[in-house]
């Protein structure tokens, strides 16, 4: 896939006020997410392993039991299976996530968007 241009992706919006484009690869994908203020992403787990960074803005993140507030410059990392919920606290929101392995939900959202077999180099 080379260089990614996240502009010429149409974004969805799984939940109100989020925003959502994940491109990826065969093992690995990069969520890029943008969070209105008073946003959330409820509670939730999954199997894949997730990192982060916070970007821009403020955000009350929840891993397990334990829950900050974080700001710009802010990374984590979230083991399969564990709970997690996030709320926008001062937005925009800008939070670049990355999934291992690739989350299927999202692929099979976001492929449609993404030429396999341009041409181009």
């Amino acid at each position: 896939m080379g260089f990614i241009d996240l502009d010429s992706i149409p974004a969805l919006e799984p939940l109100p006020g989020c925003r959502l484009r994940t491109p990826h690869g065969k093992n690995l994908m990069l969520s890029h997410l943008e969070m209105e203020t008073g946003a959330e992403i409820p509670w939730h787990h999954h199997p894949h392993e997730q990192g982060g960074m916070l970007i821009r803005g403020k955000l009350q993140l929840s891993i397990g039991d334990e829950t900050r507030i974080v700001g710009p410059g802010a990374m984590f990392l979230i083991p399969g299976n564990v709970p997690h919920r996030a709320v926008a606290i001062e937005g925009p929101v800008l939070v670049l996530d990355v999934f291992s392995p690739v989350r299927e939900d999202y692929a099979g959202m976001m492929n449609r968007y993404i030429p396999t077999n341009t041409g181009e180099q």
